[in-house]
């Protein structure tokens, strides 16, 4: 709810993410990604209502109740890098105490080995060590986004939360953090991956998922999004071709209010291709909800 008016913040988001894997989550700011983050751990405003499930093992994260969620999901099923780091780190306690803390509730490490286990942790997520003894208030931006990091780091969870992990990092560091995150998916762990920077998600993603006023528009291999064919619906295509290194082309309008989100196709207003059909909402089909998805384009050899 904002203001008395309902807010459908996520509509019908539907995906899976295996263990090995890495899915990342991308597109404008305010279509609704770290909503969804969120909604996962159960972190949302009391009056935010939710529907469906979600299912990680055998526990609905939609349905389970906050004592659960505490001992049960938080930090040790799901890990989370959050968004706003500062809201997470606690203020009266330094960096080293929070990741002995950590170590000790979630990696059962003992005093004797804690100072050298959490200057280890500190170090997978290139947190330098004579900072350690600083309280969150003495960090820059980009240093409580790495301690986050370390402290999500931590257990191991099968699943790693990820929103906008590399928020005021130089490009050297959201390549180092995006690649330390990548060495956590394993046998048993997977990665979410939410971000704007589509070239972090293109370095270490499988698949990725592009969300749009709410809904998510499409789900493609990383390989094939990325590369050729490249995206299908003309949103996700508009995103690509607005990078710097490619056309350098944003797309034009501004996205719509979730408040106030239009009858039929959400992007229509912005597309070119709009027309008649645009006035229903599209469902996915293979994987792109677009009554006019691109096609890859059929070469035919030359016939002797």
């Amino acid at each position: 709810m904002r203001g008395g008016t309902f807010v459908s913040a996520v509509t019908d988001a539907h995906f899976d993410l295996a263990a090995g894997e890495c899915l990342a989550l991308v597109g404008e700011s305010g279509c609704g990604k770290s909503v969804l983050a969120s909604a996962l751990l159960g972190l949302l405003p009391q009056n935010a209502e939710t529907a469906g499930s979600a299912l990680i093992g055998d526990v609905d994260l939609l349905a389970a109740d906050e004592r659960t969620l505490a001992r049960t999901v938080r930090g040790r099923r799901v890990g989370l890098v959050p968004q706003s780091p500062a809201a997470h780190l606690t203020p009266v306690r330094t960096v080293r105490a929070q990741l002995e803390e950590t170590l000790r509730e979630l990696a059962d490490v003992r005093r004797p080995q804690l100072r050298e286990a959490a200057e280890a942790a500190a170090e997978r997520a290139a947190f330098p060590a004579g900072h350690l003894d600083r309280y969150p208030h003495e960090l820059s931006g980009g240093l409580a986004q790495r301690a986050a990091t370390a402290l999500a780091l931590i257990g191991d969870a099968p699943l790693l939360l990820a929103d906008e992990p590399t928020t005021g990092l130089d490009r050297d560091l959201v390549d180092r953090t995006v690649d330390e995150l990548r060495r956590h998916v394993g046998d048993d762990r997977a990665l979410l991956l939410i971000t704007h920077d589509l070239a972090a998600a293109e370095r270490i993603a499988d698949r990725v998922a592009v969300m749009y006023a709410s809904r998510i528009v499409e789900l493609a291999d990383a390989e094939d999004f990325f590369g050729a064919p490249g995206p299908r619906h003309p949103y996700a295509r508009g995103l690509l071709n607005a990078l710097p290194e490619r056309e350098f082309t944003p797309i034009p309008g501004m996205p719509p209010e979730l408040s106030a989100l239009p009858g039929g196709c959400a992007f229509a207003a912005r597309c070119s291709g709009a027309d008649e059909a645009c006035g229903t909402v599209p469902e996915p089909v293979d994987g792109v909800a677009c009554h006019h998805p691109h096609e890859a384009a059929v070469l035919e050899a030359p016939r002797a």
